[in-house]
Parts: C-alpha cells; structure tokens; sequence
C-alpha cells in the first residue's frame, strides 16, 4: 500500500482547518471538534447552536462535490479493509476512543493542543502511538512485511 505525497494540498487543508478553528472559537467560543460539532447538532444539550453545527456538517458533506467542480473528479479513497464487518469494528473502537478520550482527534490535536491542554497533549500523543502501532502491524505483521 503507497500513501500519496501531496503537500500543497496538504499544507492548504491544514491552513483552513487552523482557520476555521480560530474563527470557531472565537466567534463561538466553541472547540473545533468534529465528534462533538456532530453529536451537538444530533442532540443538543440546550438547544443552541444548531444553525453554526448544521453548516459545518453540511460543509463536510458537500466539500467533495466542491472538489470535484474545482478538478473536474471526485476525490480518490480507497478503503482497503477486508470487509464491512471490519469496518464497523473500527467504528466502534474510535467512538470508544472518542467518549473515553472526551473528544476525538481534532478537538484535541487542533484546538486543545494550541490552546496547550496537557489533556489534549496527552490524549494526542496516545493517538499518534496508537495509530503507528496500527499502521506498522497491519503494513508489516500481518501482511507478512509486503508493504
């Protein structure tokens, strides 16, 4: 399995999310975390803040329809898990980790570590471990070292 190399859209993607974090907050005063922007549209402790949480998830849907008017494509995934039932495993473990974490990966890695959260450092250097560990057995141990 090859990962593409791509840092200018990289280095854009990175700047507009930095960008939409600072303007979240401090519009808001809200943490640019997708699991909670999520579950506070599904079901909001107080009834606020559904118009802004709407449109941030209605930006993610579209985004890949914008792209595509832009490059004339569809941006290319490819998900290479052996099945479904994989798949939902995963689901499971990273809403897990989210609710054990108290927030997933860019609430803590964007927002929480700028703001220098020892929580939010925490909880994203586990990630990083986590996610290599992951990445260097799927790619190495269980595949036998073909990638």
């Amino acid at each position: 399995m090859e990962t593409t190399f791509t840092p200018f859209q990289s280095l854009l993607g990175g700047c507009l999310i930095g960008l939409a974090a600072v303007m979240l907050m401090a519009l808001h005063g809200r943490v640019a975390g997708a699991t909670g922007i999520l579950s506070g549209l599904l079901w909001p402790a107080d009834g606020t803040g559904r118009a802004w949480r709407g449109a941030v998830v209605t930006g993610m849907i579209l985004a890949p329809a914008l792209y595509a008017v832009l490059t004339g494509a569809m941006p290319v995934v490819t998900v290479t898990a052996p099945s479904m039932a994989v798949l939902a495993f995963g689901g499971v473990l990273v809403g897990i980790g989210v609710a054990l974490a108290n927030g997933c990966t860019s609430g803590h890695g964007v927002c929480g570590m700028a703001r220098l959260s020892v929580r939010s450092i925490v909880a994203t250097l586990t990630f990083m471990v986590a996610t290599g560990v992951t990445v260097y057995v799927l790619r190495h141990v269980l595949t036998g070292g073909a990638a």
